[in-house]
């Protein structure tokens, strides 16, 4: 049965356009939602190019009421909401300090938090449903070993993950389940350039990976954690060299110890 889907973040050219044009490939309707409001059009064009439904509303996801007003709109234009997929992110900050890690916090974090939110009223009215939170490899390192990265995007990507577990219970209240991906480097824009840009032992010396995930490959795995109605409160971890694999219910997290 076809769903509505809504995936924040997907008015650019990178995941979340990949993980809408993939949910429409299947009979899915995708409401659309970004600040770009070109980019937002131009993934609902794609989309109806190849024959697939899809809405945009432009919204900020770090205001609660255009979060509300998102949802509101999916529910007008489409009917219901089934499936969420907080994948709107702003990774990298506008200068160093603890004072510009909020950006990233109230964009990956509290903005997901709100569309969470708003999503699980939604799917109560319509019976149940799916959300699925792009974390991030990042959330998983206890301490960096090679130069690099940015802390406030870290700390909202673990957010997610203890959001996602803290939410399991809803699967069996609500029959809304609640999962988690963390990709390693993807071959988005930016790190695609960065990692063109090393060579084979530059990468060995900055624990950069020596392969990229595609989109592509993202938006497959975002599709089957939201129809696999087995999983719910897991996080599925995918490291750029590695086969996916699911973090195991209840693990502790720190398998070495010093």
């Amino acid at each position: 049965m076809p769903r509505v889907v809504i995936v924040t973040g997907a008015g650019g050219t990178g995941c979340g356009r990949a993980i809408a044009e993939r949910f429409a490939s299947v009979g899915d309707a995708v409401v659309v939602s970004d600040m770009n409001e070109s980019g937002g059009h131009d993934t609902v064009r794609a989309i109806e190019e190849r024959g697939g439904r899809a809405g945009f509303f432009p919204a900020d996801i770090r205001r609660e009421s255009r979060v509300r007003e998102l949802v509101s709109f999916a529910e007008a234009a489409f009917g219901a909401v089934n499936v969420l997929v907080n994948n709107a992110s702003r990774p990298e900050p506008r200068g160093d300090g603890i004072e510009h890690w909020m950006e990233a916090v109230e964009t990956d974090l509290l903005g997901a938090m709100y569309a969470t939110r708003w999503a699980i009223d939604a799917m109560r009215r319509s019976g149940g449903g799916a959300i699925v939170n792009i974390s991030s490899i990042s959330a998983l390192w206890h301490g960096r070993t090679t130069p690099g990265g940015f802390p406030g995007y870290d700390v909202a990507k673990a957010g997610l993950i203890r959001m996602t577990t803290g939410l399991a219970h809803l699967a069996e209240r609500d029959g809304i389940r609640v999962n988690c991906l963390a990709p390693g480097w993807i071959a988005t824009d930016g790190p695609r350039q960065y990692w063109e840009s090393l060579t084979t032992a530059e990468r060995l010396e900055r624990g950069v990976p020596s392969r990229l995930l595609t989109p592509d490959q993202i938006a497959g795995a975002v599709v089957d954690l939201a129809s696999d109605e087995s999983l719910a409160g897991r996080v599925l971890v995918w490291w750029s060299e590695d086969e996916p694999h699911f973090i195991r219910w209840g693990d502790r997290g720190y398998r070495d110890r010093a």
